[in-house]
């Protein structure tokens, strides 16, 4: 049995005590409805689902019928479960859903007792399947015990409640547009002919699922606002079918007044920004002083932090020049006592520890490094075999000669491009701080020529990026490789090709020399001076850039701006307004109907209603034109998709032009379309040959399925 917290209270009525009082049930796709036979108004309808989410609290699985609270949903994990129907398309095939169902439904009618004593008339599709039929048959006898039951066709009772309220003849076609499925039945004599029937499995499900992708695609963005329900009600509420579609199209395409008075809008919730007033010029000051205020407490720091430590670097420096002087002065057996007193092991330590404390000292002030010639001596003293000829040399000092060549160079390498990053530091900030000054002295001024010195070196290094991008087969007429060179490159060249015609010729011995090692430091060095232009450019560029990035709050560099644009597009154009919280419903108004007359729009290869009525006409065996002229001026529509405004006018348009010349034509909508067929079906149990009707448990029991394959009732009692 269902969860008590999702039913209402039972209805209490003197006809649950009445045997002889007929349940009559209108079992659709999309509404379940049950009531007693002679009353206007089915006593219950819900939804025909089924819902089995878990308890958060107990884990405990719940069932859920039909209609619920959205309130009770917090109390449950709805994310492991979904909804569930009884039916496939137009079937019920899922009886274990159904027995849900039809107790809550019993419950809630007021039937207390396991066994439900009173006879049953349920509604079918038309050509139910005798599979389905017997199933329901058997649930309904065996779990239930109904006494007798009877099935009918809903669009049958229907069409029968109109014909006797005048809307429609005995002889006419019930166009019937269901949740899940669309049918034609013709009727002749007020009995439906079966065989002329036709279904095409498009119904208001799909009119719905379309709505919800269409605006899901349009606006992605508000997809988790977008539900199934919410698109339902929009349908019901906005849609309609045109007269003609193509028309409609093109009157929204051109975008007139009348298509906007057509369009309709969904606002979503929104809740616009706090609005902060502008700041006046004197809080612009206060900001401004007080930011002038931290950052000159923060050079001031910085200054200190620097006297302080060129303080400890001199004084450092002059307690090793002093202790330097003391070993000079005292002979070798005195230094070692002085020296177990020190961290030092040598003279030679202390040296070394002289240099880099002067080292630092220089870079602390801002001086510039000892000169190259003071280094290239020192490492003269640390690698003495460099300069000793090789004859005077056995050959493992001049397996070592090799070596110390080699760690010399690359010394040297070292050494030069340290020198060289320290002068690029001492220039970049000598720069700054003149760039500093006259940003003080005019501010605009210097942001507008920042600004173009900025551009000027981006085109400079795109364009010598380009000329590198440009290989020899070039074949648009453009500068191949070798015409791009410049005299360093080809001296460089000629090294390389002369090196190589050399020492092609006999034994390799290149390196034995020294001459061989120069030719690659001179290689080395001209291919730093073949990108000292382009290092420049580059190194300006990067100074340049992040200056730009500390003085002008609205600057992006180019090489983020691809990134921001692809990331950052929206957020960055303006803030969110009530406008981008507005669903617009425009063409989807009326294209969304339209697939109950081109189901291809969503890919169903089926005749669409206005089709299909003619189909059915064809099918019939009665060869009689008189007979189908008076069908065509009785044509009823049915259904709860046949709720839209213009689908009678749009049928009739269409059903016209598969029709003779003259010929009659009269399509009109139900006095209710979605409870006609329940009020049929009561009015058609209190009639006194109903139980001649029915199928009773009596007759299930003794023909079973065979007896249900062979029934059929009467609608002209």
């Amino acid at each position: 049995m269902p969860s008590s917290a999702t039913r209402p209270e039972r209805q209490t009525d003197y006809r649950r005590f009445s045997p002889a009082i007929p349940i009559i049930i209108d079992n659709g796709g999309f509404n379940f409805r049950i009531g007693w036979a002679g009353e206007s108004d089915p006593r219950i309808t819900f939804r025909n689902l089924v819902y089995r989410p878990r308890h958060k609290a107990t884990g405990e699985t719940v069932t859920i019928v039909g209609d619920h609270d959205p309130a009770l949903l917090k109390y449950f994990d709805c994310t492991r479960s979904s909804y569930r129907s009884a039916f496939d398309s137009n079937v019920v095939y899922q009886f274990e859903i159904m027995e849900y169902v039809l107790d809550y439904g019993f419950d809630r009618l007021g039937v207390e007792d396991s066994q439900v004593d009173h006879p049953i008339l349920m509604t079918e599709c038309i050509c139910n399947p005798i599979s389905s039929r017997s199933k329901m048959a058997e649930l309904l006898f065996e779990t239930y015990g109904v006494p007798s039951l009877a099935f009918g066709v809903d669009a049958a009772f229907g069409y029968k409640f109109n014909q006797q309220h005048g809307i429609c003849s005995e002889d006419g076609l019930a166009i019937c547009s269901g949740f899940a499925t669309s049918h034609i039945i013709p009727f002749v004599e007020g009995e439906p002919v079966l065989e002329a029937c036709c279904r095409t499995n498009v119904g208001g499900y799909h009119v719905t699922d379309y709505l919800k992708q269409l605006l899901s695609l349009n606006y992605p963005y508000h997809i988790s606002s977008i539900t199934w329900e919410k698109a339902e009600e929009l349908k019901l509420e906005h849609c309609y079918v045109a007269y003609d579609y193509a028309a409609e199209l093109q009157l929204f395409q051109k975008g007139t007044k009348e298509a906007e008075e057509k369009t309709r809008y969904w606002q979503l919730p929104w809740i616009p920004p706090s609005q902060e007033d502008a700041p006046s010029e004197e809080e612009l000051a206060r900001k401004a002083a007080l930011k002038e205020k931290q950052g000159q407490r923060l050079r001031d720091i910085a200054a200190a932090k620097k006297s302080t430590r060129i303080s400890e670097l001199e004084h450092k420096l002059h307690g090793l020049e002093d202790l330097v002087q003391q070993l000079d002065e005292v002979e070798d057996e005195e230094m070692y006592s002085i020296l177990s007193a020190t961290d030092y092991n040598s003279k030679q330590e202390i040296e070394s520890a002289v240099h880099r404390v002067t080292q630092s000292l220089r870079k602390a002030r801002g001086e510039p490094c000892e000169s190259e010639e003071k280094v290239d001596a020192s490492l003269s003293e640390k690698y003495p075999l460099i300069s000793i000829p090789d004859n005077m040399l056995t050959p493992e000092q001049l397996k070592e000669k090799k070596k110390q060549i080699f760690l010399k160079t690359t010394s040297e390498g070292r050494l030069r491009a340290k020198q060289k990053k320290f002068k690029e530091e001492l220039l970049r900030e000598k720069q700054n701080q003149e760039d500093e000054e006259k940003r003080l002295e005019n501010p605009e001024l210097y942001l507008e020529q920042t600004r173009v010195k900025y551009r000027e070196l981006c085109e400079r290094v795109d364009q010598r990026k380009r000329l590198k991008t440009n290989g020899n087969g070039n074949s648009s007429g453009g500068v191949g490789r070798g015409e791009r060179l410049n005299s360093v490159q080809k001296e460089r060249m000629r090294l390389l090709t002369t090196a190589a015609f050399d020492r092609g010729k006999g034994e390799d011995t290149f390196g034995a020399r020294d001459e061989d090692w120069q030719l690659y430091k001179l290689m080395s060095r001209d291919n730093e001076d073949d990108d000292d232009s382009l290092d420049e450019d580059e190194t300006e560029l990067a100074r340049v850039t992040t200056r730009l990035q500390e003085i002008d709050p609205e600057f992006v560099a180019k090489s983020d701006l691809a990134t921001l644009q692809g990331t950052l597009e929206f957020t960055r154009l303006r803030p969110l307004t009530a406008e981008d919280f507005k669903i617009n419903l425009g063409i989807e108004r009326f294209r969304c109907p339209e697939i109950l007359f081109q189901p291809s729009m969503v890919g169903v290869d089926q005749a669409g209603l206005d089709e299909m009525t003619g189909v059915s006409l064809r099918r019939l065996s009665s060869k009689d034109d008189a007979l189908k002229n008076r069908m065509c001026s009785s044509i009823i529509v049915l259904g709860g998709s046949s709720l839209f405004p213009g689908l009678d006018t749009r049928l009739e348009a269409g059903i016209r032009q598969i029709r003779p010349y003259l010929s009659p034509l009269k399509v009109v909508r139900s006095l209710n379309p979605v409870l006609d067929a329940w009020r049929g079906a009561a009015a058609y149990a209190t009639s006194l040959q109903f139980s001649t009707q029915t199928f009773s448990i009596q007759d299930y029991y003794e023909k079973g399925e065979s007896g249900l394959k062979q029934y059929q009732i009467k609608y002209s009692l």
